[in-house]
C-alpha cells in the first residue's frame, strides 16, 4: 500500500499459549491484512517488551513488540521489510 505507515496501522495479535501463558505469536492482522506467522526468526527481551522477529505468510519480516507493562499486554509493530534478499 503505497504511501501508508504499517505502523500507524491497527495491529491485533494471536498468541500460542503455552504452560507460560502468550509464549509467541502465530497469527495478526495488520490493518485489513490477516498474516499467519511462518517462523519465528528471533526473540528478546527489554526491561518492559518482548520482541519477536517474524516472517509472515507474505514473506516480509516484521518485528512485533509486546509490552508486558501494561495490563493489557499491547502490541505494536516496530518494523517491517521485504523478505527476500
Amino acid at each position: 500500500m503505497a504511501g501508508s505507515d504499517p505502523a500507524l496501522q491497527s495491529l491485533h495479535v494471536v498468541c500460542y499459549s503455552g504452560h507460560k501463558g502468550d509464549e509467541r505469536p502465530i497469527r495478526f492482522r495488520l490493518g485489513a491484512a490477516d498474516h499467519l506467522v511462518e517462523q519465528v526468526l528471533d526473540q528478546w527481551y527489554g526491561p518492559e517488551d518482548a520482541f519477536f522477529k517474524v516472517r509472515a505468510d507474505d514473506g516480509e519480516i516484521y518485528v512485533l513488540r509486546h509490552s508486558l507493562g501494561t495490563a493489557e499486554g499491547s502490541w505494536s509493530l516496530e518494523s517491517q521489510r521485504g523478505g527476500a534478499a
